[in-house]
């Protein structure tokens, strides 16, 4: 008979201790160690008497047929999944409290059931008049779906092989699921570790694709141990802002589609509804003509999207100045700063900087550098930057303006909400594809393009001095506060 075996496990990451301490040494939280029984293990006098079975080997040479997929019936999430659901295949989707999972979940089941298949929603949660109500309010409670209110790993896997597989199997929450093979409280790192391989061996020996829905952490992160991302197919992050009604889908890791692929929603009162063209919904609200403003054509994985960076700047009565931003990379607006302090002049050390990106969309590419330092010179000098021109291009420490990839789809995109110009990096000029129409501003180091900003401000501003061509302006050389 095993011993029972108390040891002290990380709740945020895994990691098992003899004794409790405050801080997690492998992820160096503090107070997340709990102690949990860990005797359920079968001892290793046992395993080692058992015999393995022969399997089938096979070659690199031959082919595999394509991993049959179910279409959602959104486009916009079978464009996250890589083109549906894959059979057999295992979902982790997280979010914060009261983003819509629920919401996209309920709409997703119901379009795949009236198309003819079973899909089964089980709720951890909730009960089945809550997600009776749920659907009722978004006008699908005709919808054929079979929904329980279960947590026990084990009955759920065997009501579930009874009569013909299910399509599609929603649990709604992976933390709220237990099993009896363990003896640890619902919620911990070996439940839910447990519960889920479960899961994922019924999915993987019925060919049915399962979806778990799973908490998030304060920082944003899906709660629970990191192997369980490691253990399911594709990790999806359903981001946005309790104030925008603005709900991006992401994917964080797919192993049969792309990674970097977006799924654009707006929440109603009837739902989700489904957004074709991001581009025209984050610019729906331009304040045009207002100094700090620059449109940024960016890439979100095959789909080029257009969005407003707003920046602020603003003389400081601390004695250190205030960085803030929302929606980009830090690190990337002090790189930003910083060069065009030491290459162009530009005095930003008495003055309060913020950045923001309109919408509630989360920019990962470098490609939005030369927007962001469009946006913060004419901030500073109060010029208004043309609004019929879109910015792009990877700013180099030494000042020099990179190109980035996917020059011909950005341009495309602009020609199509009605962009005249584009200031891009000089080398990306012959990879325009036609331009698309556009007039094309090529700079080559980022002092071109403020020169030519400060001009624009100069002549707007109480000062008459002449401004030098392709030359950075009195006002900003070192030396010259």
């Amino acid at each position: 008979m095993a011993k029972n075996t108390l040891s002290f496990v990380c709740q945020n990451c895994g990691a098992a201790y003899n004794r409790w301490q405050g801080k997690c040494e492998s992820c160096g939280e503090w107070n997340t160690l709990a102690e949990e029984d860990t005797s359920g293990s079968v001892p290793v006098s046992i395993r080692s008497r058992r015999k393995g079975r022969t399997f089938a080997l096979e070659s690199l040479a031959g082919k595999s047929p394509d991993a049959p997929r179910l279409s959602s019936g959104m486009s916009e999430l079978d464009r996250v999944t890589g083109g549906g659901f894959v059979r057999g295949s295992v979902l982790l989707v997280g979010g914060d409290p009261g983003i819509g999972k629920s919401t996209l979940l309920t709409q997703a089941t119901s379009l795949l059931a009236r198309a003819g298949h079973r899909v089964v929603y089980i709720s951890g949660e909730e009960a089945v008049a809550q997600v009776r109500l749920r659907a009722e309010r978004l006008g699908l409670s005709d919808a054929p779906v079979q929904l329980a209110a279960e947590t026990s790993v084990e009955d759920i896997v065997s009501t579930l092989s009874e009569g013909a597989v299910p399509r599609l199997i929603v649990i709604d929450s992976i933390q709220t699921m237990w099993t009896d093979t363990v003896e640890s409280a619902p919620g911990t790192v070996t439940q839910v570790r447990a519960s889920a391989q479960a899961l994922i061996r019924f999915a993987k020996k019925t060919g049915a694709a399962i979806i778990l829905v799973g908490h998030v952490t304060k920082d944003g992160q899906i709660a629970g141990p990191r192997v369980v991302e490691h253990m399911v197919d594709a990790v999806m992050s359903f981001e946005g802002e309790g104030s925008q009604q603005f709900r991006i889908l992401r994917a964080v890791k797919n192993r049969f589609g792309p990674t970097d692929e977006i799924g654009v929603f707006e929440m109603t009162g009837l739902g989700l509804r489904e957004v074709t063209n991001p581009s025209e919904l984050f610019l729906s609200e331009r304040d045009l003509g207002t100094p700090g403003t620059a449109v940024f054509a960016g890439i979100e994985g095959t789909r080029p999207v257009l969005v407003e960076l707003q920046a602020l700047v603003a003389p400081t009565s601390l004695g250190t100045p205030r960085r803030a931003v929302v929606g980009w990379d830090p690190s990337r607006l002090s790189m930003v700063l910083a060069v065009l302090e030491a290459h162009c002049g530009v005095k930003l050390s008495g003055h309060d900087v913020y950045l923001n990106v309109a919408g509630g969309l989360r920019i990962h590419e470098p490609a939005a550098d030369l927007a962001a330092a469009a946006a913060l010179v004419s901030s500073l000098v109060n010029a208004q930057l043309p609004t019929d021109a879109v910015y792009f291009g990877e700013i180099s420490l030494s000042g020099v303006v990179r190109p980035v990839a996917q020059t011909p789809a950005r341009l495309k995109e602009a020609a199509k909400l009605g962009f005249q110009r584009a200031v891009l990096p000089e080398s990306a000029r012959g990879e325009t594809g036609g331009d698309a129409g556009l007039t094309l501003n090529a700079v080559n180091s980022l002092t071109t393009l403020v020169a030519e900003i400060a001009a624009r401000g100069s002549r707007r501003g109480e000062s008459n001095a002449p401004a030098e061509k392709n030359a950075t302006p009195a006002r900003f050389r070192r030396g010259e506060g």
